[in-house]
């Protein structure tokens, strides 16, 4: 599936990606820039083209002479997108020639998935969902409440738990990198475990985190802690102050965090994020243990 347009040359004076040739990237499609010895690479285009960092403590060390590899298969390789060279992601169904940029891959209708090994997949061969039926006429987007449209594509998708919700891909991922792993649910039947293994599968990245400081201002209707309140959900959005109970829940289960350092990051739209306690986390009568990375 060829993009109608090139891709856009990078405007800034920035080093450009040695894997896709970019510097100005959506950094939650390609990840942080990891560099060493005048070698630039996003974290996600790295993972993507099967690279692998070599971590060490509190650093990671580029694969040199791996990377120097990929370029040179990738310079032979034209991307299946914008047609120019130095494409380094490959489609993993077997027989399948396909490359392309990883920044290309929204274009395209291609998807990487961002676990396990982070494999990725071209617009013909990549995985689909399993419900048959369109959405019906005058369905809405359960998140941003425009419509999806009246048939099945790329760009929509739907619960797979309670399939009857719909939502834009770009309104689930938008979601996805607010709610990290600890919270990203149906918008509609809150289901958790299927919806997450699901929308991965399907491309979609959910980081690794417990809660972005945004997620309950958006996210949430009521406070589990005092079901039926309203006002609850604004509470991470107020110093932590609109519901005690709220507190009180969370400060039970988590009590190790320090809220005056969650209360300083609320408003970043970028997902400013905490790390998963030890514990196995209840949540809204759920039971389940911490989520490495899905």
């Amino acid at each position: 599936m060829m993009s109608d347009r090139k891709r856009k040359a990078s405007s800034s004076e920035e080093p450009v990606c040695a894997l896709c040739g970019q510097a100005d990237v959506d950094p939650d499609i390609c990840g942080h820039t990891l560099f060493e010895t005048g070698i630039r690479v996003h974290e996600f285009c790295l993972t993507s083209a099967n690279i692998t960092a070599k971590a060490r403590p509190g650093i990671e060390v580029l694969p040199l002479a791996a990377i120097a590899r990929k370029v040179r298969q990738a310079n032979k390789k034209q991307c299946c997108v914008c047609g120019e060279r130095g494409a380094a992601v490959t489609c993993s169904e077997t027989g399948c020639a396909r490359s392309f940029h990883l920044p290309c891959a929204k274009d395209g209708e291609c998807i990487t998935q961002y676990f396990g090994d982070y494999r990725s997949f071209c617009w013909e061969h990549r995985p689909q969902q399993a419900t048959q039926e369109a959405p019906a006429e005058g369905t809405i987007c359960l998140i941003c409440l425009e419509p999806v449209g009246d048939s099945l594509s790329y760009h929509t998708m739907v619960c797979p738990a309670c399939k009857h919700v719909w939502f834009h891909r770009g309104c689930i991922q938008q979601q996805a990198l607010s709610a990290g792993t600890a919270y990203f649910e149906c918008p509609g039947c809150r289901d958790y475990i299927l919806f997450c293994e699901e929308m991965s599968n399907m491309g979609i990245h959910i980081p690794l985190r417990l809660v972005s400081c945004p997620v309950l201002l958006t996210l949430r209707l009521q406070c589990w802690a005092c079901p039926g309140t309203g006002s609850a959900a604004m509470a991470l959005g107020c110093r932590m102050t609109v519901c005690p109970s709220f507190m009180e829940k969370l400060e039970a289960d988590m009590g190790w965090m320090r809220w005056d350092n969650l209360g300083s990051c609320a408003g970043h739209t970028g997902g400013s994020s905490l790390p998963f306690p030890a514990l196995v986390e209840t949540h809204r009568g759920r039971t389940r243990s911490p989520t490495n990375h899905l």
